[in-house]
């Protein structure tokens, strides 16, 4: 680890079962709690996560699960994933700035359920 601080991105995905609410918000918070945990973080060291969900997802905004887990004072935004032939169902993405001493290397991204074929590469 860097003895300094320095803004990194963190990446993150989960799929729904369902397109319902409570499903979504209880697969978001576990994907935002899973990233915050592995990588040793906090709310005070966030800058801001952008969400965007596949075009089947409709029950509510996932920076909603955020607020709903607590994360009050961070900016958050909700987008539209692309819509490409083949690609996961009922797809919730992550990209998360903070603000860590861990080296790139050193980051934890996090992939659950279907969405852990986006990233093969990666331990779980």
């Amino acid at each position: 680890m860097s003895a300094e601080p320095r803004v990194r991105a963190l990446r993150a995905a989960t799929t729904l079962d369902v397109d319902e609410r409570a499903h979504l918000l209880e697969r978001t918070q576990e994907c935002i709690e899973q990233l915050l945990a592995r990588n040793e973080l906090d709310e005070d060291d966030l800058i801001s996560i952008v969400f965007t969900a596949t075009d089947d997802v409709h029950s509510a905004f996932p920076a909603e699960a955020a607020r709903e887990a607590g994360i009050t004072h961070v900016p958050l935004l909700c987008a539209r994933e692309l819509g490409i032939d083949g690609g996961i169902e009922r797809c919730i993405r992550l990209l998360v700035h903070a603000y860590t001493r861990r080296s790139p290397r050193e980051l934890r991204h996090v992939y659950l359920h279907a969405a852990r074929q986006l990233r093969t590469d990666l331990p779980e």
